[in-house]
């Protein structure tokens, strides 16, 4: 049997690299294409053969590709706040680029199937846990409408031109390399002596690490159809920030200081089944 190749779209992101590397230790030939001045022995590191520096178009896929079975499409707007003061730039991130994608696959490489890391960001505000795939979507940020358009032109490509198709919808994802985000920013505050947060503490967050997240990527891959299967990527368990919080606090200097909250809630992803 011939050795699988799988492009990585975004692969120098934080998901994508960790996809790169799941692929690789499964013996998918990886090449990577996005952003980002990525020296040869950091890229081979992650598992890739070769990485493209360049914009996610079709021309671009065109001429660096070498024939994949399969796209894991990462690239994309990673940040709600940036959607909001940026919301074309975001647009073009998010939807255009998975346009990008798909009319790829339709013209060049209609065997290659499209895997799509998407967002529990599409839920929007929810009435009751846990959210199950089959909810309605709802968004309420630029980012998560952005998302939902990128999930809904690939579900068109896999109805109207048979392409194979899956989507995930991750929840709060985390993990060593991540520089934003609760985690980080709550590690740089501890450090600095500093205990105070927005929201309540009583948000309620589904945590799941990146390896883990690629790994279920890698299982999309093997059960991705026509059908457009869209599954949620979550633990299944819900935490408060409050509790998160605490916990990380424990490991730094000044751990009897008070955590503090605004009061102000803030937009939650909670727990998905």
């Amino acid at each position: 049997m011939s050795r699988q190749t799988v492009l990585v779209t975004g692969a120098n992101g934080f998901v994508g690299r960790h996809v790169a590397r799941v692929f690789a230790r499964e013996g998918y030939r990886v090449l990577g294409i996005g952003h980002g001045g990525w020296l040869r022995d950091e890229w081979e590191q992650w598992g890739l053969a070769a990485w493209t520096s360049a914009d996610v178009t079709l021309a671009t896929l065109r001429e660096h590709t070498e024939d994949p079975s399969v796209i894991v499409h990462c690239a994309g707007g990673g940040s709600v706040a940036f959607s909001i003061e940026n919301p074309i730039a975001d647009f073009m991130r998010t939807v255009e680029t998975t346009a990008q994608v798909l009319e790829y696959v339709r013209t060049v490489a209609p065997q290659c199937s499209v895997v799509y890391p998407s967002s529990a960001s599409v839920y929007g505000a929810v009435d009751h846990l846990p959210i199950t795939a089959d909810q309605n979507a709802a968004p309420i940020s630029q980012y998560g409408v952005h998302k939902l358009m990128a999930e809904l032109f690939i579900a068109s490509y896999a109805r109207q031109f048979g392409t194979s198709t899956a989507i995930v919808r991750l929840f709060s994802i985390y993990g060593c390399g991540l520089q934003k985000q609760l985690l980080w920013d709550a590690c740089r505050k501890f450090a600095a002596g500093d205990s105070i947060f927005t929201g309540t503490g009583d948000e309620v967050r589904d945590w799941l690490h990146v390896e883990d997240a690629a790994e279920l990527l890698l299982a999309a891959t093997e059960n991705a159809s026509v059908e457009c299967p869209t599954v949620n990527g979550g633990s299944g368990e819900g935490i408060t920030v409050r509790e998160v919080l605490t916990h990380l606090k424990s490991s730094f200097p000044q751990r009897d200081s008070k955590l503090t909250f605004s009061g102000l809630k803030e937009q939650e992803i909670p727990v998905g089944t």
